[in-house]
């Protein structure tokens, strides 16, 4: 087993802890990442759930977003859940004034498309990449993916929606898999980070 490799989650806002939790029992090092200098000493790094409008404007605060775009183009592995799906997309249908995104996923995403708050649910969502049972998806105040482009890859569908993508070292979900205890998608994501450091070793 290779050393475990380091992965932060943006901490500005959002169900941080979260997702530190199942970092860890992904057998990653979790950290919280605020800053440029703590950005720069991660392998990967986790945009959580929350408001997405909240968090690219405390991304541009804290002055991480344009760090954070710089290595998401160098191929650093990110994965967004949720708000952090938003913040990975290209493009918004209807962006809040002022907001924006990290991007570096080639879709088009609507924000709150399966409801509000109120209209939170969970389903079973079958997700490729992952292996057995479908994973329990958390859908709160949830986007969906209205297209991708071609070098995006559809992972999972909900109701006829995409609600799971990934293109190249990006991954995203519209759901919560870090609420549920079940932490296959994590660990699928720290593969992700452990193969990304082997290649660039090499």
């Amino acid at each position: 087993m290779s050393e475990a490799p380091v992965i932060g989650v943006l901490a500005l806002q959002g169900d941080v802890r979260e997702h530190l939790v199942a970092l860890a029992a992904a057998d990653a090092v979790a950290r919280p990442v605020r800053r440029p200098e703590e950005l720069a000493e991660v392998d990967g790094l986790v945009l959580p759930g929350g408001e997405s409008t909240t968090i690219s404007k405390l991304a541009i605060l804290f002055g991480v977003m344009e760090p954070l775009r710089a290595r998401v183009r160098d191929g650093m592995p990110v994965y967004g859940t949720c708000a952090g799906m938003i913040m990975l997309a290209d493009k918004i249908l209807d962006p809040r004034s002022g907001q924006e995104t990290v991007g570096g996923i080639d879709m088009i995403v609507r924000r709150n498309a399966f409801g509000r708050q109120n209209e939170s649910f969970e389903a079973a969502v079958a997700l490729r990449g992952v292996e057995g049972d479908p994973v329990e998806g958390v859908f709160i105040r949830a986007p969906w993916v209205e297209s991708v482009g071609a070098a995006a890859e559809v992972l999972a569908e909900h109701d006829g929606h995409i609600v799971a993508v990934r293109q190249g070292n990006a991954l995203a979900t519209s759901f919560h898999p870090e609420l549920t205890g079940d932490h296959r998608v994590h660990g699928l994501f720290v593969d992700m980070v452990r193969a990304n450091r082997t290649a660039r070793s090499l």
